[in-house]
């Protein structure tokens, strides 16, 4: 059976699993991704501490991209010691009460992870289309004393992603960002303009990838599908018509704010109830 892959954070209690009786460690995260990403490309490996009900030792959170690799990690992995002297109790999540469960776009490093691990490093290729500043256009009604004050850097930038192999192209919009406390600074100015250039750039390419779909068969092998349902009206567009756009900010800019689920901060001390813990 196919599966299919959006670029997207995964989502759904099947890419999920928890790893239950963890000793305490140096490099416990790393000794973790370094058996679970046998069994496939990880999103994400976190561990905690025990809650104090829980008693001593950690657990941990092992999120994969696919579900198919998250139930071979299962079943291969559970009662067994992999790294430790005690043996691991890894379980499939059922419920996931403590997770986010909006669907997220991947960020642009996780995009290019994603791609590159399915389609391989020559497999797709980006380009930038267009970059510009569109600094000040929002702020002609704005407060003037706030003006005046605090300079804001924005950049906005179109990014083209084609995969050769599948006869498959698409298009990204993307915007960038950021106050300037000390606006007579002139290294300020420069640095954050290099990074809001950079995160357009990056906006852009996740914006580019979030119109296709990865479709993996059972044998491994890997197809690819436009997503319809994401174009924008920029798709239709040529170079020179998007460039125009840009430049004159005929855009909406707001709807080039991509974000990407905060990982790091999910805990599950008090979530343990709505696991399935198997009895061995």
């Amino acid at each position: 059976m196919a599966e299919v892959l959006p670029f997207r954070v995964p989502a759904g209690s099947a890419h999920t699993l928890l790893v239950w009786g963890l000793e305490p460690a140096p490099g416990l995260e790393h000794s973790l991704f370094s058996v679970f990403s046998k069994f496939g490309l990880l999103y994400a490996v976190r561990a905690h501490r025990n809650a104090a009900m829980a008693g001593p030792g950690y657990y941990a959170i092992i999120k994969f991209y696919s579900d198919r690799d998250a139930s071979r990690a299962q079943r291969a992995c559970n009662g067994q010691r992999l790294f430790q002297k005690s043996p691991l109790k890894v379980c499939a999540c059922t419920k996931q009460k403590g997770l986010q469960q909006q669907v997220l776009a991947l960020n642009s490093n996780k995009c290019q992870e994603l791609a590159n691990h399915y389609l391989g490093f020559n497999g797709w290729s980006s380009r930038v289309i267009t970059l510009r500043n569109v600094s000040g256009f929002d702020d002609e009604n704005g407060d003037l004393g706030k003006t005046l004050q605090k300079r804001s850097v924005k950049y906005l930038g179109a990014v083209e992603v084609t995969l050769p192999n599948h006869g498959v192209r698409t298009r990204g919009v993307g915007l960038g960002e950021a106050d300037i406390e000390n606006s007579e600074d002139p290294l300020e100015f420069v640095t954050a303009t290099r990074r809001v250039q950079k995160l357009a750039v990056g906006k852009a390419l996740s914006s580019a990838f979030q119109k296709i779909f990865l479709i993996v068969l059972e044998n491994g092998k890997v197809a690819v599908e436009y997503n319809h349902t994401q174009e924008e009206p920029t798709d239709s567009l040529t170079e020179e018509e998007l460039k125009g756009l840009v430049q004159v900010n005929e855009l909406p800019l707001e709807q080039f704010d991509l974000e990407e689920e905060v990982f790091s901060d999910l805990s599950f001390d008090d979530e343990f109830p709505s696991w399935e813990m198997p009895s061995n």
